[in-house]
């Protein structure tokens, strides 16, 4: 299978970003969609549009509305800082990384782990790690979790762009069914636009193909 040329990706990416924009469902306004958020920021390995990726903002106003607590100032660290004490706790020997950017985590699932080959139901042997992770975002509960899908490069844009989603909506739905509360969550494909390792090697492109749940505080204004 032909490799694509980064010349051509960045290509595409820039005309992404000046086209690509959709409304968003969860907040009824104008957004970059999810292809040109991917090829813009994938280089940096970073989810830097903020609010742009899952209407966080309406999100958190359903939530505070239905009695959820935001968090206050300094206590926003230390509740982080117990949540990432219980993750590494939950999921020490299995393959999911927790990984601290701030005040934020992000739990990297490999998907050699979590799905079969270009399958997006959960492997049964990697539910009972799910489930740790369903218990400790629900006792965390004041936090909103986005879910992102991600590829290697193998195989067409529109494919793995496709795929992503329902993976990504695959780990959603079953956080949902152990108790987690769907309101908190968003979920994002990014197709094969922001690779973490070099899709040159079999290595890198078990690396790329991934989902991460990005656990962010819900912080008081």
């Amino acid at each position: 299978m032909l490799r694509k040329s980064p010349l051509i990706v960045a290509a595409l990416a820039a005309a992404a970003l000046t086209s690509g924009c959709v409304t968003d469902p969860n907040t009824g306004q104008r957004r970059v969609s999810r292809t040109a958020i991917g090829g813009g920021v994938g280089a940096l390995g970073g989810y830097l549009l903020g609010d742009l990726v899952g209407g966080r903002n309406d999100r958190t106003e359903k939530l505070v509305g239905a009695g959820v607590g935001a968090i206050a100032g300094v206590a926003v660290g230390n509740y982080i800082d117990r949540q990432e004490q219980e993750l590494r706790r939950r999921t020490a020997g299995t393959d999911v990384q927790v990984i601290r950017q701030g005040d934020d985590l992000v739990l990297r699932m490999p998907s050699n782990v979590t799905f079969d080959t270009n399958q997006t139901a959960i492997q049964p042997q990697f539910r009972s790690t799910l489930d740790q992770v369903a218990d400790v975002l629900r006792e965390y509960n004041q936090t909103l979790l986005d879910i992102y899908g991600h590829t290697d490069s193998q195989g067409s844009d529109s494919y793995n762009q496709d795929l992503s989603e329902r993976r990504a909506r695959s780990v959603a739905d079953y956080l949902s069914t152990r108790g987690v509360d769907g309101r908190r969550i968003a979920t994002r494909g990014f197709g094969e636009t922001q690779p973490i390792a070099s899709n040159d090697t079999a290595e890198g492109r078990a690396q790329n193909r991934r989902v991460e749940v990005k656990i962010v505080p819900i912080e008081a204004r």
